[in-house]
């Protein structure tokens, strides 16, 4: 709204969220604190319930593929019957924390780790994590198939036929 220079209010904002959320065509993801082991009450995020929407409002375009591959991550997560949240350490972000009765799973989610940089920012937070439970970088990368540290990489297709992790 901002870039078609229009004002709008918070609230408005949150009763429209709150209404997509509503008809099913948004899910609110609340953000757990991994140090404080608790739920926040503000930075949720927000995941579409079907990417064709996407589609159909934006059209495609190549750089929205990463947040398309999260989305995709965190839909087959909700199907297996995850309770799925955005994870807060520190000042980093785990795209998600995956909890299933004692089963708990750490994911990141990249479109291709091409640089150091891009192996470091993903592989990073997972590695800072200090328990059992496993920690998992998801991506369409082809070429990068090591474990680092114990963080295990996935192709994204891996991950949709695995019967579990």
């Amino acid at each position: 709204m901002s870039s078609q220079q229009r004002k709008i209010d918070l609230n408005t904002v949150y009763n429209y969220l709150h209404a997509l959320e509503g008809a099913f065509i948004l899910y609110r993801v609340s953000r757990y604190d991994l140090k404080g082991k608790e739920i926040l009450k503000t930075q949720e995020k927000f995941y579409l319930a079907d990417i064709s929407l996407l589609y159909a409002t934006m059209g495609y375009r190549d750089r929205m593929i990463a947040g398309i591959l999260e989305n995709l991550v965190f839909l087959e997560l909700k199907r297996r019957g995850f309770k799925v949240y955005v994870g807060k350490l520190d000042q980093r972000e785990i795209d998600f924390v995956a909890e299933q009765k004692e089963q708990k799973l750490y994911i990141q989610v990249a479109y291709k780790l091409e640089s150091p940089e891009t192996i470091d920012r993903e592989f990073t937070p997972l590695l800072s994590i200090d328990d059992h439970f496993p920690k998992y970088v998801i991506t369409l990368d082809e070429f990068f198939r090591d474990t680092v540290q114990g963080v295990k990489h996935l192709h994204i297709s891996d991950f949709f036929l695995a019967s579990a992790w």
